[in-house]
């Protein structure tokens, strides 16, 4: 650790706005190699640049899960629908991280899924090639594929109809409140993982569109929104065939979107 007067570095984290200041001056002194080093973290997370960018990491279901510059920082809110999704007892189960990040959704699943002692197949896509190189890495132990492009278009075609859990963490911000948006996501975050449209809900609807053809019978698209958008999403889930349900988490302030493929017969 380098740091030679914590207090003053949490001031500083303090009047910047930082509300978990002396979380965050721990992190940074443990990251910094030198003083220098330590004063030029300090000043670009004064600047607004996320934490997790500046260390490279993030704390994710007890996983540490690697972060990059350009690439969204998964909430901890998510970790609902992680929850959600590991009700699933099919073995194997077949998992697919869509709009992936940093892969920290499918890792999850597939890291809590497997302790339980089932099999798990995950795949990943998304269409910043920050972010999939950055998954590709969280990704490796697990032998996962990361594809790159836009939504289902990279997939190999003999995921159609195997998926059983469809994890889409698509981007659900309206396009007129991305300015109202903390700096940190605003400036520093893709806006192709926050913009979703003049309702939130356009990448969504897209996703909705296409689950069918890669979802296995019974299988379930979850997909997180707001709480304003869910009747409206349950909808859209409705209207493609899938039987809709809502989840929410008064604890982490998450509502999360459930669609269901038909069982067979």
């Amino acid at each position: 650790m380098i740091v030679s007067d914590i207090g003053s570095l949490v001031t500083t984290l303090r009047a910047a706005g930082c509300v978990f200041a002396e979380e965050e001056a721990a992190l940074l002194a443990e990251a910094a190699t030198s003083e220098s080093d330590l004063k030029g973290l300090v000043a670009q997370r004064v600047s607004g640049v996320p934490l997790e960018h500046l260390l490279g990491w993030t704390e994710f279901r007890g996983l540490r899960v690697a972060v990059a510059p350009g690439v969204f920082v998964p909430r901890q809110r998510s970790g609902f629908l992680v929850e959600l999704a590991i009700g699933d007892r099919h073995d194997p189960c077949v998992v697919l991280d869509m709009c992936c990040g940093c892969g920290a959704l499918g890792l999850a699943v597939a890291t809590e899924l497997s302790a339980t002692g089932i099999r798990v197949e995950l795949s990943a896509s998304d269409l910043e090639p920050a972010a999939v190189a950055c998954a590709r890495r969280n990704l490796a132990p697990l032998d996962a594929p990361v594809h790159q492009g836009d939504l289902f278009t990279p997939l190999p075609a003999n995921l159609a109809g195997r998926v059983h859990l469809l994890l889409a963490n698509t981007p659900y911000v309206p396009t007129a409140a991305i300015a109202d948006m903390p700096p940190e996501a605003r400036d520093h975050e893709p806006h192709t993982a926050l913009d979703g449209g003049p309702d939130g809900l356009a990448v969504f609807r897209r996703v909705a569109a296409a689950a069918p053809h890669w979802l296995a019978p019974g299988g379930r698209l979850l997909v997180e929104t707001s709480r304003e958008q869910s009747a409206l999403a349950t909808t859209i889930l409705a209207q493609q065939g899938l039987t809709p349900t809502i989840a929410k988490s008064e604890e982490l302030y998450a509502t999360v979107v459930i669609g269901t493929r038909a069982a067979a017969g």
